[in-house]
């Protein structure tokens, strides 16, 4: 059996493990991240693509939370260009619902609970004949928040990891962990079926929904910590704004629903608050669901959807900290996050994370290092806030990126150059390096290389066409069956 040692395992590659094992690595320390699928096949990639502070917690009195958000926003926009853009965001204001004074006031506490670098402050809006709003709405309010591609921002922080000499061992499923002398010695299964097993010096729980399970692996866990599971399910449906904006609509039930833009043909509609019971992996949107949210675009927009309109959905599950909070209703439990140590009597550390949003991550993994460094007292300082992610290094505009990707290769398509710069930053290089024309890059499957599927399988762990298709890119969407067929052949080979 073989065996290795670490000051750092981490259960769970979503983005706080990413973010964990990368600010651990970073400070000198020893690190694995242990993931029983995919890095993001959990939460992390089916949120609704926001870095945002989170402007409807404002009414839940979470000050603490929208603060750090907000901070966070600027930092993410510095270190991750590529992955994190701005988004204006129009809120038609619904008569009989929150009056106009109530939401000026929350959008002036949003602009200014934070110091604000990067993006305009919010304003009132007219909304003209060309609205893509019925004509009832006719007066709004705009302000600024950002999007993100969530499955990509968490496969940047574990190659940032493992650049600093993380261990990143992905289709490695935990069996069990026990207390030893100094530590902990963890077993773990290989994709090729060998256990390995580990001996750490602090181990930390980062399930997400899977957080109860993994702790009823461990062997003397005291928590009991209640886990809230929380559906949240998105539509995916064709363009319904031609501008670049997105939109927040309120619902009569106090809650909220985004409509942003998605690629460059479609609308993202979310998110549901539902809660769930059973399997995270086998989460699905349900027709209550579907209908919530299209009942409420109709309610605003002239394009009247109907669910054959739908081209695609997709459900997440948010693993919400229950605690005095069993009796609200599901949107209105808290996002924060919070951070449980167990060390009875002197004995190893286990950090178990529950809650967080995609926005805190770098925050979160900061807490979560402050909870360890008594145990591992030779870590070094706080590092990530100033640390550009991989492909970011030296962007200093989007725009400039891309021209000079352009110029590196004049044949590829401007489309192309934009996705290309979108997704990987200036790491497009990395396996564009010396290509003369496009079939320089190998058979394609769709929108996708065969030398740019090379990169994802040997430089981001990628394995299987969903890894490729639906997480490490999104040309899953629209793409064709025989190019699916192509790829999944392709892969076959390697």
């Amino acid at each position: 059996m073989e065996s290795r040692h670490y000051d750092v395992l981490v259960i769970g590659g979503g983005i706080n493990g990413a973010g964990i094992a990368a600010d651990a690595a970073g400070r000198g320390l020893s690190v694995a991240l242990l993931e029983a699928e995919d890095l993001a096949s959990g939460t992390s990639a089916w949120s609704s693509k926001l870095i945002h502070g989170g402007l409807r917690y404002l009414e839940h009195y979470e000050f603490r939370l929208v603060r750090e958000a907000l901070a966070e926003r600027e930092v993410l926009l510095r270190i991750a260009p590529h992955l994190v853009t701005p988004l204006r965001f129009r809120l038609p204001h619904h008569q009989g619902l929150r009056p106009a004074w109530m939401i000026r006031a929350g959008l002036f506490l949003y602009d200014h609970l934070s110091r604000r670098v990067s993006l305009p402050a919010s304003h009132a809006i007219t909304f003209g004949a060309d609205s893509a709003l019925k004509p009832e709405f006719h007066q709004g309010f705009e302000y600024s928040d950002c999007r993100v591609d969530d499955s990509r921002l968490v496969v940047a922080n574990a190659q940032l990891a493992a650049e600093q000499g993380a261990s990143i061992l992905t289709r490695h499923k935990m069996l069990r962990a026990e207390r030893q002398p100094g530590g902990w010695q963890v077993e773990a299964l290989s994709p090729s079926g060998k256990t390995l097993r580990l001996f750490t010096k602090t181990l930390v729980n980062a399930a997400g929904p899977w957080i109860r399970q993994v702790l009823d692996q461990i062997q003397g866990s005291q928590s009991d910590q209640d886990v809230r599971l929380v559906k949240g399910s998105h539509l995916i449906v064709p363009r319904l704004d031609a501008s670049d904006a997105a939109y927040i609509l309120q619902h009569q039930d106090g809650r909220i629903v985004f409509v942003i833009p998605y690629g460059e043909a479609y609308s993202l509609i979310g998110t549901t608050d539902v809660d769930y019971q059973g399997d995270p992996r086998a989460v699905h949107i349900d027709a209550q669901e579907m209908d919530y949210l299209l009942t409420l675009v109709n309610q605003y927009f002239t394009t009247q959807l109907k669910p054959e309109a739908i081209l695609w959905s997709f459900s997440g599950v948010r693993p919400l900290m229950q605690g005095e909070q069993a009796g609200q209703a599901a949107a209105k439990v808290t996002r924060d996050y919070h951070l449980e140590l167990e060390q009875p009597a002197g004995q190893a550390p286990l950090l178990s994370i529950f809650g967080g949003k995609l926005t805190t991550y770098r925050k979160l993994a900061e807490a979560a290092l402050a909870k360890l460094q008594p145990f591992l007292p030779q870590m070094g300082p706080a590092w990530t806030e100033q640390a550009r992610l991989p492909g970011a290094e030296s962007i200093s505009s989007l725009s400039q990126a891309q021209a000079e990707l352009q110029q590196a290769y004049p044949f590829l398509p401007p489309a192309t150059v934009k996705r290309l710069i979108q997704a990987y930053g200036l790491r497009a290089h990395h396996w564009l390096n010396g290509a003369q024309c496009l079939a320089d890059l190998g058979p394609s499957f769709g929108p996708l290389f065969a030398r740019e599927v090379d990169y994802l399988i040997r430089h981001e762990w990628a394995q299987t066409s969903e890894d490729i298709l639906w997480r490490r890119s999104k040309a899953g969407l629209g793409l064709k069956e025989q190019d699916r067929l192509a790829l999944e052949a392709y892969l076959t080979q390697k």
